[in-house]
Order: C-alpha cells, then sequence, then structure tokens
C-alpha cells in the first residue's frame, strides 16, 4: 500500500485542522482495502468558539451515514471533549444512552450522530486519530495464532486488544487497559478481530503510520504465499438463478435484487472443496454481520431446498442467543456461494446489493489468505450474534420505512426511449423498481445510464436480440417481475382497399408478433417473479376502430386477443396479464404533425378539434398512462387480470 499523501495539496488546509482532517479521510477512504462503504472512522481534537465566544476543546468526529471516501467538513460531529471523557470514567453505560448524550454535547445539533467510537477516539491522547477495518491486519487476527503473529509483524510498537464489542464497552476496556501507559512508546492499536487504530499530532503522521502499518501486514501475507487465490470460469443457469431469487425473496418477506458475481475468483471460491466450511466460519470484522448476516446459504444441490434450511437454521440461531425481549431479523440470507457458478448477493436495492458484493470480494480473499496461515478463525457466533442484534441497530427496527411500492422489482419495458414506453420505466423506476428499457434507437444506452435503469438496444422484431435482452436482465437483477409490452408503430393510414402489404406486414410484426415472441421468452422468468404482472399497451381503436386504420387496429386487436389468452394461461402460475387502451395521447413520437393532420381529415375535423374529440375534452399524457400502468402492475390490480382498461377521455363508442 502506498501513501497518496501530497504536499502541495495538504499545504492548502495548514492552519485548519478540520480540513486537513477531511484531506486525510478521503485518502484512506479510497483504499477499498482499508475501509469500505461507510466503515472506519476519523478524528480530530481542536478549539472551537461556541455560540458566546468562549473557546471549547471540541472532538470532530467522523458522522454517521459519511463515507470516508467522500467526506466533508460537514460531516464531522462537533461534540464537547471534556464531556466525552467524563462518559468514558462511567463504569456502565448503554449504548443507546451514549447516542443520547453524544447528540446533548454537540456544538451544532443539526449536525450527524457522532461515531460510536466517540469516546474512544477522545480518550486516545492525540490529536489526529484513524481507525480502519484493514484487511490484511483483520486477516491476520481471524487465526488461531492471530495475536503471536500480530506480534512477530510489529514487536512491541503495537497494542494489542482483545475483541470487545464497539461502543462504550470497548472505550471502557481500553481506557482500562491503557490506564497509565506512556502512549509515545505506541505506533498504533489492534483490535483482535475488529481493526487498527494509529495516531498523532500531525495528520501526516498519523495517515503515513496506517499505511506503513498495513503495509507490513501485507507484506507478512505476501512472504507466508497468503495471496494465492483460487480462480475458474463460470457456468450458467439463469433459470435457476431467478428460482433462488424468489425462494430468498420468500424468506425475506418482500422482493429483492440479487447481484451474480461470475468473475473468476468469485467462481473459483465457489469451487472450492471445503467452501460450505470455510465460508460459514464468519466474516472478516463483526461489523459486516450488519449487512451480510454472520454466514452465506451455500447453494449445492436444490437451492431453493438450501436457503429453505438456512431461513429455519437462522431461526434457530436467534432462538439459542436471544434474552427473549429481542426482535428476530428475517431469516433470509444475503449472499450465497453457488459452487461452479460464483457468489450472489441479495438485498432491496442495487446499491446495497453492490455494498454486499465489494463485502464478498473482500471476504473470499480474507478466508483463502486466512487458511493459507494455518485456518481461517472468525468470531464466536455469540459475539456475531451480539453485534448483529446490537440495540442501536434494533432501535431502527420500529421506525416505518416508507419503502416505494415497486423496491426490489425487476421491470422490463420495451418501446423505452420515448414516449409511453419512456414514461412507464421513469414511473416504475420512482416507485422503486429497476427497470430495463428496451428501443431499437441507440440512444437508450445513455438515456438509461444508472445501475439502476439499465437501457439496451434491441429491434423487437429480432427474436435473437430480445431474447438476449431477457437473459441479461435476468442475468443482472436476478430475475423478472413486471413486463411492459408497449413497442408499436402507427402506420401511415391506408384504406383497405389501397393497402401496401409491406406496410400491413410491418404493422403485424412489430404491433404484434413481437410481443407474442417477447412475452414467450418472457415466461419461464415471469413464473419465478415476485407478484408478477404483465401490461400490454394496445389502443383504443381495438375498441373503436376508425378508417384507414386497419393495419393498426387489426394488429393492436390481436394484442388484445393475445393479451385475454395470455391471462387464461398464466393465471394458475400466479402472473397477472392486463390491457390498457390509452388514446389522445399526443405527446408521443408516434403523433408527428403530418399524422396528426392526417387523422384529422380522415374524420373531416382540424387538427385542434381531432385533439379535443373525447368527452372530457382533454388529453391525456405519457405520464397519466405510466401511472395507469403502475397501479395495473400495483397491488390497486392484485386481484384482476384480463381486464381491459381504456384511458382516453372517454370515447362514445367504446362506452
Amino acid at each position: 500500500m502506498k501513501s497518496r499523501w501530497n504536499d502541495n495539496v495538504a499545504q492548502e488546509f495548514a492552519g485548519d485542522p478540520l480540513q486537513l482532517r477531511v484531506y486525510t479521510s478521503r485518502l484512506l477512504g479510497q483504499e477499498a482495502d482499508l475501509v469500505m462503504h461507510g466503515g472506519g472512522n476519523t478524528s480530530v481534537k481542536a478549539t472551537a468558539t461556541n455560540f458566546f465566544g468562549e473557546p471549547e476543546d471540541i472532538l470532530y468526529v467522523k458522522g454517521s451515514g459519511w463515507d470516508l471516501a467522500t467526506i466533508e467538513a460537514p460531516g464531522f460531529a462537533p461534540v464537547r471533549l471534556d464531556v466525552l471523557k467524563r462518559l468514558a470514567e462511567l463504569e456502565q453505560l448503554t449504548d443507546s444512552e451514549m447516542v443520547t448524550q453524544q447528540r446533548a454535547a454537540m456544538l451544532n445539533p443539526n449536525a450527524p450522530n457522532p461515531s460510536v467510537e466517540a469516546i474512544l477516539h477522545a480518550i486516545i491522547p492525540f490529536k489526529f486519530v484513524d481507525h480502519t477495518h484493514a484487511d490484511a491486519v483483520v486477516t491476520i487476527t481471524n487465526n488461531a495464532a492471530g495475536e503471536a503473529r500480530i506480534r512477530e509483524i510489529y514487536g512491541d510498537r503495537i497494542l494489542i486488544i482483545p475483541y470487545v464489542m464497539p461502543g462504550f464497552i470497548l472505550a471502557r476496556k481500553i481506557r482500562q487497559i491503557t490506564h497509565g501507559i506512556d502512549w509515545s512508546h505506541y505506533d498504533g492499536m489492534i483490535l483482535m478481530n475488529h481493526g487498527i487504530f494509529t495516531f498523532a499530532d500531525q495528520a501526516q503522521l498519523a495517515y503515513e503510520r496506517m499505511i506503513s502499518l498495513v503495509t507490513r501486514a501485507e507484506a507478512y501475507l505476501q512472504q507466508q504465499g497468503a495471496y494465492s487465490l483460487a480462480q475458474a470460469e463460470p457456468r450458467e443457469d439463469l433459470q435457476m438463478l431467478a428460482r433462488i431469487r424468489r425462494q430468498v425473496a420468500q424468506a425475506k418477506g418482500a422482493p429483492i435484487l440479487v447481484q451474480w458475481d461470475q468473475r473468476p475468483q468469485a467462481v473459483g471460491f465457489s469451487n472450492l472443496p471445503n467452501v460450505a466450511d470455510i465460508a460459514t466460519r464468519g466474516p472478516i470484522t463483526p461489523d459486516h454481520v450488519i449487512r451480510t448476516k454472520p454466514i452465506p446459504v451455500i447453494l449445492t444441490g436444490d437451492g431453493e431446498a438450501a436457503i429453505a434450511t438456512y431461513a429455519a437454521r437462522y431461526q434457530d440461531y436467534f432462538a439459542r442467543h436471544t434474552d427473549g425481549q429481542l426482535t428476530c431479523l428475517d431469516p433470509a440470507p444475503r449472499w450465497g456461494v453457488w459452487p461452479g457458478y460464483g457468489t450472489l448477493a441479495c438485498d432491496r436495492s442495487v446499491k446495497a446489493t453492490q455494498i454486499i458484493t465489494d463485502i464478498i470480494e473482500h471476504t473470499i480473499r480474507a478466508i483463502q489468505c486466512g487458511e493459507a496461515l494455518g485456518g481461517w478463525q472468525a468470531l464466536a457466533e455469540q459475539q456475531l450474534f451480539e453485534m448483529e442484534y446490537w440495540e442501536l441497530e434494533q432501535a431502527k427496527l420500529g421506525k416505518p420505512k416508507g419503502e416505494p411500492e415497486f423496491q426490489g422489482k425487476i421491470a422490463l419495458v420495451t418501446g423505452a426511449a420515448s414516449g409511453i414506453g419512456r414514461a412507464c420505466a421513469k414511473a416504475l423506476h420512482e416507485q422503486g423498481a429497476v427497470v430495463v428499457g428496451l428501443d431499437v434507437d441507440p440512444d437508450i444506452a445513455q438515456l438509461f445510464d444508472r445501475s439502476s435503469r439499465v437501457g439496451i438496444q434491441a429491434d423487437v422484431t429480432d427474436k435473437t436480440a430480445v431474447k438476449r435482452a431477457v437473459e441479461e436482465t435476468v442475468r443482472r437483477f436476478g430475475g423478472l417481475d413486471i413486463l411492459v409490452a408497449n413497442a408499436g408503430v402507427f402506420p401511415q393510414s391506408q384504406r383497405i382497399e389501397e393497402m401496401d402489404s409491406a406496410l400491413w406486414q410491418k404493422s403485424l410484426e412489430i404491433n404484434l408478433t413481437s410481443h407474442q415472441s417477447l412475452l414467450k421468452d418472457c415466461i419461464p422468468f415471469l413464473k419465478q417473479g415476485v407478484d408478477p404482472a404483465v401490461v400490454f399497451i394496445a389502443s383504443r381503436n381495438v375498441l373503436a376502430p376508425g378508417p384507414g386504420a386497419s393495419a393498426y387496429s387489426v394488429a393492436k386487436a390481436g394484442l388484445t386477443q393475445l393479451a385475454r389468452i395470455a391471462a387464461l394461461e398464466l393465471g394458475p402460475e400466479g402472473i397477472r396479464v392486463n390491457v390498457l387502451h390509452p388514446d389522445c395521447v399526443y405527446d408521443t413520437g408516434l403523433w408527428t404533425p403530418e399524422t396528426l393532420e392526417n387523422r384529422a381529415q380522415r374524420y373531416g375535423l382540424t387538427v385542434t378539434e381531432y385533439k379535443s374529440r373525447n368527452l372530457l375534452k382533454t388529453a391525456v399524457t405519457s405520464r397519466e398512462v405510466a401511472q395507469m400502468v403502475c397501479a395495473m402492475a400495483g397491488k390497486t390490480f392484485a386481484k384482476t387480470t384480463g381486464a381491459q382498461v381504456p384511458i382516453d377521455g372517454g370515447n362514445e363508442r367504446v362506452i
């Protein structure tokens, strides 16, 4: 590990300890092998002027919810140092009361909650304190001979602290251990199975001590040949992936996403002959159990059965350790080892699954390094339980989350680059779904450029391209729950006697046949979906066709009939299929000025008259159609299938 310190940059913050603290915190945060996704914490002791103009000694400590890689000055909670030191002298203090007292001691009540390690930072007698969960250091401590190896590497320049729960208990323990010592004799402090602290009165020295100490641990692992990691190429079974996802969602009691890591190192780890043993000994650091649970599910044989067994054993684990006052968390696994296929991360959002995937990547490397040192040995089950059911985490359970309706759901929308399709994709995404949008327009990839909203260029009449897009949806997110079959064209108006055969055929291919082919590809995955729903975008022309629109109206009528039959066939599988008949939706690409003029002439109307010809004398927007699609895909239509709903401002002929 190399120091990222830059004298020229640091000089900009000379004289401002908080900005210097921000700078070195970000240097630490840039190293994934030190901290990940909000892990670690840093602090600086400084003097600030209070409301009355009086100077006070303040500990600026990383606040809850901030990430070291991107932290700003407002991310540091300013806590009165004397209060923190007095708290450290108490014999007992619950962590919830500690949080309350720390907030009461803040100079700025609008700042974030101080780190639970604030008291510990306060009693370390140096200006700058850095704390990370460095992979190399924690890997070495997760070993039966961990303490001896740490002494072998660092000699007597390191304080070694046996594992204790984070928070007040840890601060109190370290205060007792270090009472009367000369801190200047030490370069840092290692908390077994937890992490490493460095400290100094200069920001650069505290930071570079961290880099130096971690580098020595990395060099030790290298010398021991511990960095030899298994690699292999993956197999693929998308149907099983979708079934696994459904089973995890059932255990969770809510839709979830699955991020499948098929990289060689993930597959290589999954192939290890003893993976079921070593992967279930516990995490690198107990902090991870909040996101990953203590152990993964091992998806050998029947993956669905493995998940059911995992859930049952998790409930047994809770029963073994609860004091009777705790609330059991859901028993669903957060990650899994799928032998021959790689690893899986399971959670409610793309961000959460990505965080878990990153943790898994570091975990499987640490486990293999630990095995090379003579055996991976994490904390005991009781200690992991105490961390997972920490009172600060339990306190969050009673708070309403207010998640959007489609959180954790996976949607596929065709014709998504513009008009109704784009509005549907946006509305579903706003309500929590991840969305894959298909369109022949190559701009779709740029329009849908987020990790949770993905654009794929595909001509819906190209069966191979559509099949690949459906498979990519499942591969990326784990399954499929919502299909919005929207892609379509409005052909040039032609009377039947004048009909061009190519125009007729093109309308049938795009407006009907492509939907049949798409549905066929999606059905196997929809069967494994969570409350799966299909919405076909048809047309008012099905119920009230007009002259000159036979190519369009016949295709949409066929689409409606396809949907009705699909509702009959798929209802027993729990898949709802409904049809929406929009009209007067003029903010779409179908309605060019030329098309509007042509259609108006067919009815002997002006364009203005044509656009307001419905009973309510109103236009329907794409967003309003999208809102109806969301209703049909969601709880509002939970008990409805085979329905046809007009959204057209009211049409006499339809009514």
